[in-house]
């Protein structure tokens, strides 16, 4: 049996990992600027990590959401006071994609509305509902829910009024900043105005933080940027470092209705475990403010690189970057991975996009700063 081959894959076989370092199978050594699509937060094979997953498999590693776990309110209670959320409730499911699921199905119990606004060039997840709020004619299938999703543009607040003002919405859904659509950080005073437009209407708010949480921007969220407050917030990916674990926060003024929500593997004994011990490695090697200074210091240091003409903007906050150029950057991700071993994200065919581990030091932002520039130098 052959795989259902629907990616393009590098041909680089990892075999290990540690911190910001992955090995292949030959035993050459990468310098990973990715993180696994932003997953890898704490660094590879943390040694507190791999210990409370080795530890809690020797116990037990699943149950049914049928019994009380405990670990799933150790976590809540680490999240809430890591966040300053710890007013909201926490739901724990597997995924990325299911937590926005949860926050569209959230709002529309809330209100008693099916309509959503989504914005151009976001990205969700793949499931059905996930995925027709993405922007993305790609990964639509002929079976969605689009019929319902209202598109508008970031930052113009107007093209989201002219929705929200006939009160029938249920949600607005906008990422904390656009990751697959080119990293776009929305302006806070717009968005600001949209929670207050939301409100106005008793539309909901959901911040998807997916990519954009758990320290990547250099807060714990990226809309904490901007002085808001959502109504609802999904994550994943760094939670657990790898493990597959996701989240919704969800406010105080939502009523938890029996059987309104549910998940097999979700909250299981395993990832939130693991999840804990990535809240704790977070609180103590501070990556929160490690993510903002040494982010801050490879946009500053992209900036300050002598103009060849091939690089447009550079935009971000904290490790979440994405270097744009007037050419298609396939050519530049192969050099960088095969003659400099740098993994490297795209968004679109035009940008680089980083997403390290938070833990990258400023030595380690100073190979791939010197790296880049000696592939730009050679046409």
């Amino acid at each position: 049996m052959q795989l259902f081959d629907v990616y393009s894959l590098f041909d680089v076989v990892p075999a290990k990992a540690k911190g910001c370092r992955v090995w292949d199978e030959k035993g050459v050594e990468y310098l990973d600027l990715y993180g696994g699509h932003a997953v890898i937060s704490i660094g590879h094979s943390h040694p507190k990590y791999i210990q409370a997953i080795t530890d809690q498999v020797n116990k037990i590693a699943f149950y049914s959401n049928s019994v009380i776990n405990p670990l799933q309110s150790v976590l809540a209670k680490k999240i809430g006071e890591l966040s300053g959320y710890a007013d909201y409730s926490f739901f724990v499911i597997n995924s990325g994609a299911e937590a926005n699921e949860n926050c569209l199905k959230l709002a529309s119990f809330a209100t008693g509305r099916k309509k959503v606004v989504a914005f151009r060039r976001s990205f969700h997840g793949r499931t059905s509902g996930a995925v027709a709020v993405t922007d993305n004619p790609k990964i639509n299938s002929p079976f969605n829910l689009q019929h319902e999703v209202c598109w508008a543009e970031l930052n113009n607040l107007s093209s989201v009024a002219q929705y929200v003002e006939k009160d029938d919405i249920a949600a607005v859904i906008i990422e904390g900043v656009q990751g697959c659509g080119g990293i776009h950080i929305p302006d806070a005073q717009f968005m600001k105005d949209l929670l207050a437009l939301c409100h106005a209407h008793g539309t909901k708010l959901i911040v998807d933080e997916i990519q954009s949480g758990y320290g990547r921007t250099g807060k714990f969220f990226a809309h904490q940027h901007y002085g808001v407050k959502p109504d609802l917030i999904s994550m994943a990916k760094g939670i657990a470092n790898g493990f597959p674990v996701g989240a919704v926060l969800i406010s105080p003024e939502f009523e938890a209705v029996k059987g309104m929500l549910g998940t097999t593997f979700g909250g299981n004994y395993l990832g939130m475990a693991a999840a804990i011990a990535v809240a704790d490695v977070y609180k103590e090697e501070n990556l929160e403010q490690n993510a903002a200074q040494v982010g801050q210091y490879i946009i500053d240091s992209l900036r300050a690189m002598p103009d060849n003409g091939r690089i447009k903007e550079i935009r971000g906050l904290g490790m979440m970057i994405g270097i744009e150029f007037d050419e298609p950057v396939s050519p530049i991700r192969q050099k960088l991975l095969y003659e400099h071993h740098i993994f490297t994200g795209v968004a679109g065919q035009n940008m680089v996009r980083i997403l390290p581990p938070l833990c990258l030091s400023k030595a380690e932002a100073d190979e791939f700063i010197k790296a880049l520039a000696e592939v730009l130098a050679c046409k």
